[in-house]
């Protein structure tokens, strides 16, 4: 089941220059900022009220986030939906005739999460987290 939106993700070139971005304009501070190797993506949380904001600064040059901002510039990456059972979800969605980008959770930032593919939500990258 979803239960409410979890996370905007933006994908930006230079992470400090972000955060300080978000620090100047709107007086936001990150609560937690770290390095997600096996996703290529350093990344820091700017919450607001019961979601937050992520920026991704790739790591990883042929990863996904980098390759988002050579062919699209910096901007919204993906939305991410807290979802009870990320597991479950996925089976769900799939049974739907959803295109999936993981076919069962693994672990993330926003805790057990899994990628729907863009073609199956009108352009839209959705990932599904899981609070463990």
């Amino acid at each position: 089941m979803i239960k409410r939106i979890d996370h905007v993700a933006v994908a930006v070139k230079n992470l400090d220059e972000a955060v300080s971005t978000f620090e100047n304009l709107f007086g936001l501070k990150p609560s937690k900022i770290e390095e997600v190797p096996d996703q290529g993506v350093k990344a820091a949380l700017i919450a607001i009220g019961d979601t937050e904001i992520e920026l991704l600064e790739p790591t990883d040059p042929n990863g996904g986030v980098a390759k988002f901002l050579e062919n699209r510039g910096q901007g919204i990456h993906h939305i991410c939906l807290e979802v009870d059972d990320t597991d479950e979800e996925l089976k769900r969605l799939e049974a739907k005739g959803a295109k999936l980008i993981d076919k069962q959770g693994r672990k993330g930032l926003a805790g057990k999460i899994g990628f729907i593919h863009p073609k199956s939500v009108n352009g839209i990258l959705t990932e599904l987290a899981q609070k463990i």
